[in-house]
């Protein structure tokens, strides 16, 4: 079984600063992508930012230059650093990872419960 659990939403004004994080556990062999999506009341989930497991990132459009994702692959844990936020970023943040859960599995795509992130004066 694995599990992602994403912590550090909350509400922030605009511009503000926000980093929230996810650890995965559970009975993981290796992860290839861990990132981060959202949504938005009404709207379609949609991808924010994704990291490989050698580094490489995509990002939305609407994030790039604002937002940074990190990875400690030692704690199979995702981070991502929001910067002048704005009100439509406010969305519940999705932790994503696609794993293999043993060495002979295929890919695997997890999800976590996700996390508010409003912002608003």
């Amino acid at each position: 079984q694995v599990q992602l659990v994403e912590s550090g939403g909350g509400l922030v004004q605009p511009g503000g600063s926000l980093r929230i994080s996810c650890v995965a556990s559970g009975s993981i062999f290796s992860i290839n992508t861990m990132g981060w999506y959202r949504q938005a009341p009404g709207k379609q989930r949609e991808l924010v930012a994704l990291m490989g497991s050698g580094g490489g990132t995509t990002y939305a459009e609407s994030v790039k230059e604002r937002f940074t994702i990190s990875r400690d692959n030692t704690k199979n844990s995702v981070y991502l650093q929001m910067r002048s936020l704005k009100p439509e970023d406010t969305a519940v943040y999705y932790c994503n990872a696609r794993l293999r859960r043993t060495v002979v599995s295929d890919l695997g795509n997890y999800w976590g419960q996700g996390t508010q992130v409003t912002v608003s004066s």
